[in-house]
């Protein structure tokens, strides 16, 4: 199995807000940086979508290290969380729908896919390729021409 490192960062102003993910992927010696802006979504929607959209470009299974700064995505999978909101039919423990479901449900089926270990890296704290995915990110963001996170604007239409 090929050895992929993604690192990742999702970006909002306000929350919600305009959003914007980056992201790099490493593969033997090349490193590419992808990114997107969205006119309307949340931080943690970004921040998924910033793991899920370039690990969606893989061609084959791989192994894959995933460096975020996102604790709600390491605990999600880390803890096991999702497991349980799966058990549970996308509820919380308090009873409450999980927010982000349709992107929660595309990593389960990376999760099956590629074999993912989930780190968490400090943001904000000179680790250079967290700060390189921030600042594409919000690059991303203020794009003049932004995408419509259509699941995310129909859900609070």
């Amino acid at each position: 199995m090929k050895k992929v490192v993604l690192y990742s960062d999702g970006a909002c102003s306000f929350n919600p807000g305009k959003g914007g993910w980056g992201s790099i992927l490493e593969f033997n010696g090349t490193r590419r940086e992808f990114s997107r802006g969205y006119k309307d979504s949340t931080n943690n929607r970004m921040e998924l979508m910033g793991i899920i959209e370039p690990l969606r470009l893989l061609k084959e299974p791989c192994e894959i290290e995933i460096y975020t700064d996102s604790m709600y995505i390491v605990n999600s999978i880390n803890k096991k969380w999702i497991n349980g909101w799966v058990e549970k039919d996308w509820k919380r423990s308090d009873g409450e729908p999980v927010a982000n479901i349709d992107l929660w449900k595309l990593m389960l089926e990376l999760i099956e896919v590629h074999q993912l270990k989930f780190n968490w890296v400090k943001g904000h704290d000179e680790h250079e390729e967290n700060e390189r995915c921030d600042e594409l990110a919000v690059a991303a963001r203020q794009q003049s021409v932004l995408e419509a996170d259509e699941v995310y604007e129909n859900d609070i239409k």
